[in-house]
């Protein structure tokens, strides 16, 4: 039932004992947009109140739905029902069985004011509290004088009648905090230095087979598992895409051979913990490759160096452009290039240098610096080069490191885990039946967080308990940023979590944000970026209908200057401050400054990748 009704027309008995005209806290009757402000306020209030004692987070919520979202006037009633304690409430009487009997009530209500004024004034005089009962039969008494008025003051925080009205102290906001001091624990542990990384490349260029027998060589997949492979796969008829199923692992994919989605192992060597995140290399799929990029430290591109296979991959429309873009816009700054198939040219030196070539100067325009970048010509289906030198005469001209090799090299990232903690989720794959348990799967990109502890889903606001957590497919009590987790959720129901909201600490969570300001870089344009186009914005899981609002100024590449404000349009290979608004209702959103992971923004549409920036400020 919408609250703006035309009260002259009201029944007033239908109106008094009809549970619908009373907010109950579960914004049922409430638009999307007004539970949303609901929850903005909610927040605003509690905050500006902290100091005061006795105030729950239900009185608030029906504090601001009776002043129709008014801080103000919310805070301020608030302030003055709890700055004094309140006498002794004399008992009501018992509302009467029939409208007969309660007729003169409602004359003496009317008599003067007209009944717009009267609706005004009760809204003055605050929110009534609780829910009216409905009965079965109007011209019997709700219930028993004295059990109604014990609901009546412990509705309204005065305690109880049989302790003379005497004011019951509300239960505090339960925030279950840390247990120990996750910082100083990791310190103490010597744990292993984990990192995770992307493959990229164009479509076929051999990424899954590479990352298959890499697996296999050195242990972490059996014999007996590839042969399996090789059976189910040959009776498809592709009988070489064994190797590609250890990783692309769905009935789609497999019989595709294409992978669709950011499939996920992991592996260890006695000096780091690594988690493989395969990247789909179909265009179609580019938005699944930006939310496994989002996860990475650092990434392998794969390059097809097959006769023709190279060109194909790096043309205008091939990923392998795209891709290496899109990992250097995520904050990627170390590249191995795995120059793939080279033994179908028989391990040529001139092919090599031909390929390296290219890619580097492709690179160095992209931002990467040429000491962050490795190139090694290896072979995904026998393996050479990946974790054995290869001892193929043909490639004695190769002193360079195996991939595994430089994956070791790589310096680990340095994890911000004293900060707020703050979890991408990229899965929400397993709902309790019971209880409001829900399963997501993430990572840390800050802080830390502990089993027994209570976080904030952004953007539905709920809070959530951690019940068990596992770290890198480990049970764990704790884990740091940087640490991909499987958390087992209660207190919450699954409808509040999807892939890509953020887990945030309650005390500093995450804002969702409507519209912001970003610097971006333009890719490629088919048509110049105008005023008021409307583009999809990626960051992790997220992808949601925005339009430019404003092309703020052209800036300088090397400096940041203005270079011109408010430009007609933006073309290819610019540099610009802009202004995004989302076309719904916005997401959780941190300036760069403020957090790496969720202060840079991919700008897509059409199908193509246009600009990638970062985010400068919050509207």
């Amino acid at each position: 039932m919408s609250r703006h009704r035309d009260v002259r027309n009201l029944d007033l008995d239908e109106e008094m004992y009809d549970d619908d005209d009373y907010y109950d806290g579960d914004g049922h009757d409430m638009t999307y947009e007004e539970q949303e402000q609901m929850e903005a306020g909610v927040a605003a209030v509690h905050d500006a109140l902290n100091g005061v004692p006795g105030i729950t987070l239900k009185e608030i919520r029906e504090t601001l739905y009776y002043y129709y979202f008014d801080l103000e006037k919310s805070i301020a009633w608030l302030l003055e029902q709890h700055s004094v304690k309140k006498p002794a409430a004399k008992p009501k009487a018992a509302p009467t069985a029939s409208k007969a009997s309660a007729a003169p009530e409602v004359a003496k209500v009317f008599s003067g004011p007209s009944p717009d004024d009267v609706v005004i004034a009760a809204r003055e005089e605050g929110p009534k509290s609780g829910k009216k009962a409905k009965t079965a039969k109007k011209d019997q008494a709700i219930a028993a004088p004295t059990n109604q008025l014990e609901v009546d003051m412990q509705a309204m925080n005065m305690g109880s009648s049989a302790t003379g009205g005497a004011p019951a102290p509300a239960p505090p906001i339960k925030i279950a905090r840390k247990k120990v001091n996750v910082v100083e624990e990791y310190a103490k542990v010597d744990v292993k230095e984990s990192a995770n990384f992307v493959i990229i490349g164009h479509v076929d260029a051999g990424k899954s087979t590479m990352m298959g027998r890499l697996l296999y060589d050195i242990g972490a997949v059996d014999e007996r598992t590839i042969q399996k492979f090789r059976k189910e796969s040959e009776k498809m008829g592709k009988g070489s895409f064994a190797l590609a199923w250890v990783m692309d692992s769905t009935d789609e994919e497999r019989a595709r051979g294409v992978t669709v989605d950011i499939a996920t192992n992991q592996f260890e060597t006695p000096k780091r913990k690594f988690t493989i995140l395969d990247a789909p290399g179909h265009a179609d799929f580019v938005p699944n490759m930006i939310a496994g990029a989002a996860q990475a430290d650092f990434a392998v591109l794969v390059i097809d160096a097959s006769t023709g296979g190279f060109e194909s991959g790096f043309n205008v429309r091939g990923q392998t452009k795209e891709h290496a873009l899109l990992v250097r816009s995520l904050g990627v700054q170390n590249l191995i290039v795995a120059v793939n198939k080279l033994d179908s040219v028989d391990w040529n030196h001139e092919r090599f240098e031909e390929i390296e070539m290219q890619v580097s100067q492709f690179l160095t325009n992209a931002g990467f610096d040429p000491q962050n970048v490795q190139y090694i010509p290896c072979s995904g289906l026998t393996g050479e080069n990946l974790v054995k030198r290869s001892a193929e005469p043909a490639l004695t001209w190769f002193n360079g490191p195996t991939v595994l090799g430089a994956l070791e090299s790589i310096a680990p990232t340095a994890r911000a885990i004293e900060k707020s903690l703050r979890i991408s989720v990229q899965d929400v794959y397993k709902a309790g039946v019971t209880g409001g348990s829900v399963t997501i799967s993430g990572r840390v990109d800050a802080g830390n967080v502990q089993v027994g502890e209570t976080v904030h889903a952004a953007p539905s606001g709920e809070p959530a308990t951690v019940k068990s957590m596992q770290v890198n497919d480990d049970i764990a009590d704790w884990a740091v940023a940087g640490s991909n987790v499987v958390l087992n959720l209660n207190d919450i129901d699954p409808m509040h979590l999807k892939a890509g909201d953020i887990l945030c600490d309650p005390l500093n969570p995450v804002p969702t944000v409507r519209a912001f300001r970003a610097r971006i870089i333009t890719f490629d344009l088919a048509r110049p970026i105008t005023n008021g186009a409307t583009i999809v914005l990626h960051r992790g899981r997220i992808n949601e209908a925005a339009r430019i609002q404003a092309l703020v100024a052209t800036i300088d590449r090397a400096d940041g200057q203005i270079i011109k404000k408010k430009p007609r349009h933006l073309a290819s290979g610019q540099s610009a401050v802009v202004e995004i608004a989302f076309l719904g209702n916005g997401i959780p959103m941190e300036t760069f400054k403020d957090s790496k992971d969720l202060g840079r923004v991919i700008l897509r549409t059409g199908g193509d990748t246009i600009a990638a920036g970062i985010v400068d400020e919050l509207f």
